[in-house]
């Protein structure tokens, strides 16, 4: 039965979860200072703490960092009424695995406990850190940013919202939408996948919307299109900013109506289906080309879900690598080699401008041409050539065409990256960043930078 330990100077915050946690089926101590719970810690041995920043004498921030001295892999999870951007930033990098601000949400502190007690199970068990959502088609991390991805699906999942998923190419945006599929009351009904990239312009019609014997050159029968096929499950149109203008126009037209007519049919018929969308474009940036509807924009982003690309999320490295590197073990493809700690960290330090899928493909080669069984950090320096370290500092802004492009990119990247560092509050970044507020709101006006949720 897994252990939580609740330290909180407030009877009624530690008597609230008590009986929350205990509900739930868990073991429960509670303590109501920090020296209570240094003395109470290695007695009792929790699986996940949850502990307030503000009490009276030692402080949680104090007794996180001696706590973590304690079990260097303990979860933490902070708690405060007086929460801050700051106190949030040092509890992470003390090792808190979250930060909660009170008053505390019941359905937060759940997901928050369950994918804490998740990472703690199979750590022990297998000494890997993986988030599960889909049986083969699984979200892995634990990082700050892919957490917030997977609280954010299991919000949306249960509903019949639509969801516009964005990020680059290779960040697993399939997998949100296979995710989101999975935990929804469709679930046991078909989940249809279109690539708009992938089919021509003048067959996107007749895939999506099925057509009639006879209606153009090579139609020899009646055909159901994928909104058919995916009736009463989920149908994930990716790459939908490669659709064209003329589809776009039937798509709207389903969602608003839910109804289609076949290529060269005149009959309607009726569908309910869930639609999902993905897409590595700026679909603003074409809407204002004329090669997107801004209409069908706001019909699917309801509810979006931005994928980070790899660069983000840094620390989920290693957890990746160990999943790819037992994923081809498992298949019997090759013999297990472990990764040296030293080509691990060579491995986070370069940029991934193509992100997961990119990772993926190189511990796969990795694990084929390594010298021995262990990859080291020169079978790294040996097989992954032209890579330069920068956090995300190469690939895109290096094909700058000018100088100026360059700058202009460097500077865009870097204040966007703060400004999700502190949760878009613009006073928090400009002090962090040394600049004039004013300033900054001129910046994030030249660049149209917008928050992402």
């Amino acid at each position: 039965m897994p252990k939580i330990l609740i330290v909180d100077d407030e009877s009624s915050i530690r008597g609230a979860l008590h009986q929350l946690f205990e509900y739930e089926g868990y073991e429960v101590a509670d303590a109501e200072s920090g020296p209570d719970a240094l003395e109470l810690f290695p007695e009792f041995e929790p699986d996940v703490t949850f502990l307030d920043v503000k009490m009276p004498g030692m402080d949680g921030l104090e007794v996180l960092k001696r706590l973590r001295e304690m079990d260097p892999t303990g979860l933490f999870v902070m708690i405060s009424g007086h929460g801050t951007i700051d106190t949030a930033v040092e509890a992470t990098r003390i090792g808190a695995y979250d930060f909660l601000e009170k008053p505390l949400d019941t359905a937060r502190l759940q997901v928050t406990l369950r994918n804490a007690l998740e990472v703690k199970g199979l750590s022990d068990s297998v000494e890997r850190l993986r988030s599960e959502v889909e049986s083969r088609h699984e979200i892995v991390g634990a990082s700050f940013a892919i957490r917030q991805v997977l609280e954010r699906i299991e919000r949306v999942a249960p509903t019949d919202a639509r969801v516009l998923v964005t990020g680059e190419n290779g960040t697993g945006k399939e997998l949100v939408a296979r995710a989101l599929h999975r935990l929804s009351a469709r679930a046991e009904r078909p989940f249809i996948e279109v690539n708009c990239a992938a089919i021509p312009s003048e067959l996107i019609e007749s895939e999506l919307f099925g057509h009639i014997k006879g209606s153009f050159t090579g139609a020899v029968s009646d055909r159901a299109g994928k909104f058919e096929q995916a009736d009463e499950g989920t149908l994930f149109l990716d790459e939908i900013g490669d659709m064209s203008m003329a589809a776009q126009a039937k798509v709207l037209r389903a969602l608003e109506e839910g109804v289609i007519t076949r290529v060269g049919g005149s009959r309607p018929i009726e569908v309910d289906v869930r639609v999902l969308a993905a897409t590595n474009k700026n679909l603003e940036e074409e809407i204002e080309a004329g090669t997107f509807r801004e209409d069908l924009f706001y019909r699917l982003n309801v509810v979006p879900i931005r994928v980070p690309p790899l660069r983000e999320r840094r620390d989920d490295v290693p957890m990746l690598v160990r999943y790819f590197g037992e994923r081809m073990v498992e298949g019997d493809r090759v013999a297990p080699r472990k990764f040296s700690d030293e080509a691990v960290d060579r491995l986070m330090e370069l940029d991934w401008p193509g992100n997961v899928r990119e990772l993926r493909n190189t511990v796969e080669r990795l694990m084929i041409l390594a010298d021995s069984d262990r990859v080291t950090r020169d079978d790294i320096d040996r097989q992954v050539r032209g890579r330069d370290a920068g956090g995300g500092l190469g690939g895109e802004l290096l094909s700058a065409e000018s100088f100026s492009d360059f700058k202009d990119a460097a500077e865009r990247a870097y204040i966007l990256q703060k400004l999700r560092e502190h949760d878009w509050n613009v006073s928090e970044t400009a002090r962090a960043i040394e600049m004039p507020r004013s300033n900054l709101y001129k910046k994030i006006e030249k660049f149209r930078l917008v928050r992402e949720d």
